[in-house]
């Protein structure tokens, strides 16, 4: 098979999307389930405050991710994320080894892809652009 179809394309950012979201999400609960114990030492990297760091880094990982997991806004979405994970990377863990700052790199690599391509057909988005655009088959989310 030289070419993936619509199809096998959206099948992968479903795969891709479901995947990231549910692991970001169990991320987020956790700070969210921790909150009490966090906020008063949690990073505050970009000087706004331990607390609302914390509810900053909570709203992207937990709110942002079930927007994804839906495929919802899913260019919109991946921001914040994405700005999480460049703060994560190159701020919070910028001394530390290649091995702390890894996963936070990948994550990032993911919005990022996500941003470009979009949430594909099995989404939220290309049901609300269908609707919008009848008579248009753009592929475009």
């Amino acid at each position: 098979m030289l070419h993936a179809s619509t199809k096998q394309i959206s099948i992968g950012l479903l795969v891709l999307r479901v995947g990231i979201g549910c692991m970001m999400l169990v991320h987020g609960v956790q700070k969210l389930m921790g909150f009490s114990e966090m906020s008063g030492a949690f990073p505050d990297p970009i000087g706004i405050g331990s607390q609302l760091s914390l509810i900053m880094a909570i709203g992207a990982e937990v709110g942002c991710s079930v927007l994804l997991l839906l495929g919802l806004g899913t260019r919109l979405t991946v921001v914040p994320l994405a700005f999480t994970m460049l703060v994560a990377l190159f701020v919070v863990h910028a001394e530390d080894p290649w091995k702390v700052k890894e996963l936070a790199a990948i994550y990032l690599l993911v919005y990022a892809s996500l941003f470009l391509t979009g949430s594909g057909q099995f989404s939220i988005d290309h049901i609300w652009l269908k609707e919008r655009n009848p008579n248009e088959n753009s592929g475009k989310e």
